[in-house]
């Protein structure tokens, strides 16, 4: 391939890949319009778009691609490299969509077969095997390795990475290789395994390290564990992958109509013994929508263990099998849940334990059991506080005294969640009084914006004009998004007025 790089004027071409790396976009514009081609390479023949692209610099991006750049060409030193497949493999979501919207293939392969789903796939880069999924992109092309003639099914190798949202986006698509993808999961979730494998996998790769390090890394609702080979303090190579093959066999089960027992299912939440990841969420909500009689009679049997975690387990699985179906209202379990979950409140010491218990009697919509939950109100353990909160936000009425000053002192917490999920139901309450407006108004210049968000909209629904001027602020800079923008546009709409119901909507960032 002839090098493009001889017909740029001296430096020109240099200036545009520095611009390009550093995310400096009025510079690649004005190089741009002073004659530098988009398609522009470096001496080892890699794009300039590749070089953005693998650089998550979606604003130069867009820029070379208005500029002509072709989202579909090539490049690297053996021509085997690109711009999707770059940027799929560092996760860069924004710049992916770029590209497919520009007319990149989400299906082409680059060297060594490799497609972006692929590359993704692997490095359990969610968002955006969501992106190319939902751009086309075939959720059972095979990628390269698996020892198949034909490379491995997608799934499979999301379930052997260990990363169950990945898993959880190509079941919403329909992948199959399910068989093979449970007993890959199977096969990795035993304790210990990830870190055993990816010891013996990195040996052969190590050569000449003297130091092994191992690091976990909290992420994707489990755990990311990264063995690396040192030498001289610096690292030479590594691997990682994930540990929520438990949960991954759960949902492939389930996909799959295989009834594993309860016992089995408690077992991996056990190993996990870590409530709010996907190890223990997974067991527990196959066992909610299982919802059968012998699911409740082994829950209660757990309520009786010795083990606090035992019991926790036993917590979260009769949370829901007690509380109301959302289709007819119906609690066939009530009766016997509810017993014996105020029975493990009484007796809950373990933070696990405790907050297991507040999140279950919340759920069964019962105002008979507030006392119990506000008595946690002040647990030094924020986590508990956070679940106190979202379980008052669900039981509290409007003229309960006693719940709404718990939730009023709650959205001063130091915790930002506790003071965002605290927020959240005091403004959803039917309570209006001075205190709860001094209280919502306190909030409206929170550093966490869905907070500052609730807040105003809590004001807005009790036509207090401090919402007005709170909302107007939020606005003006354009920038609000998720639910903090949510938040404010339900807000504004609730406004009496309408004129300033006008002014503010047209402060209101424009739908995507």
């Amino acid at each position: 391939m002839t090098n493009e790089r001889t017909a740029g004027p001296d430096g020109a071409w240099d200036e545009l890949f520095s611009a390009v790396y550093e995310g400096r976009d009025d510079t690649v514009v004005t190089l741009l319009r002073s004659g530098v081609p988009a398609e522009a390479t470096d001496q080892d023949g890699q794009s300039a778009l590749y070089a953005a692209a693998v650089s998550d610099e979606p604003g130069v991006v867009r820029l070379l691609l208005a500029a002509g750049a072709d989202p579909e060409r090539a490049s690297g030193p053996d021509g085997g490299d690109l711009p999707l497949c770059g940027a799929a493999c560092g996760g860069h979501t924004e710049v992916v969509l770029a590209l497919l919207a520009a007319g990149a293939r989400p299906d082409r392969r680059e060297a060594y077969g490799f497609t972006a789903l692929a590359w993704a796939v692997g490095q359990g880069h969610t968002d955006t095997v969501d992106a190319l999924l939902a751009h086309g992109a075939d959720p059972d092309l095979p990628g390269p390795g698996g020892g198949a003639p034909d490379g491995e099914p997608p799934l499979v190798t999301a379930a052997r990475r260990g990363s169950p949202s990945t898993v959880r986006a190509l079941l919403r698509h329909g992948a199959g290789a399910r068989e093979e993808a449970l007993a890959e999961a199977l096969r990795w979730s035993a304790p210990e395994a990830v870190e055993h494998e990816l010891h013996a996998e990195l040996l052969p790769m190590a050569g000449g390290g003297d130091e092994t390090v191992v690091r976990r890394i909290e992420e994707d609702g489990g755990v990311t564990v990264v063995v690396e080979t040192l030498k001289d303090g610096a690292p030479i190579a590594s691997l990682e992958r994930q540990t929520g093959h438990g949960a991954i066999a759960t949902v492939l089960e389930e996909s799959l109509d295989i009834r594993t027992p309860f016992d089995e299912l408690a077992g991996r939440a056990l190993r996990c013994a870590v409530p709010d990841r996907d190890g223990w969420l997974e067991p527990v909500a196959a066992l909610w929508r299982r919802g059968d009689e012998e699911s409740l009679r082994a829950a209660l049997a757990w309520c009786a263990s010795d083990d606090p975690a035992r019991r926790a387990f036993a917590a979260d699985v009769l949370a829901r099998l007690g509380a109301a179906d959302a289709a007819d209202g119906d609690r066939p379990f009530a009766a016997q849940a509810l017993p014996a979950l105020r029975e493990l409140s009484a007796g809950a010491r373990t933070p696990e334990l405790i907050g297991a218990c507040v999140t279950a009697l919340g759920e069964q919509g019962e105002t008979a059991v507030l006392p119990e939950i506000l008595r946690h109100a002040a647990h030094p353990d924020a986590r508990i506080r956070r679940r106190v909160a979202v379980a008052l936000a669900a039981l509290v009425p409007g003229d309960h005294e006693e719940g709404v000053a718990a939730l009023t002192v709650l959205s001063t917490d130091i915790d930002n969640a506790v003071r965002e999920r605290a927020t959240t139901a005091l403004a959803g309450t039917g309570a209006d009084t001075p205190a709860v407006r001094e209280a919502l108004a306190a909030r409206l210049t929170d550093p966490v914006r869905v907070t500052a968000a609730e807040a105003a909209r809590g004001l807005a629904a009790r036509r207090d004009p401090r919402a007005v001027d709170a909302l107007a602020r939020m606005l003006a800079d354009g920038s609000l998004t998720g639910r903090a923008r949510e938040s404010a546009t339900t807000a504004v709409r609730g406004l009496p007025d309408a004129a300033v119901r006008r002014r503010l909507e047209g402060l209101l960032p424009r739908g995507r």
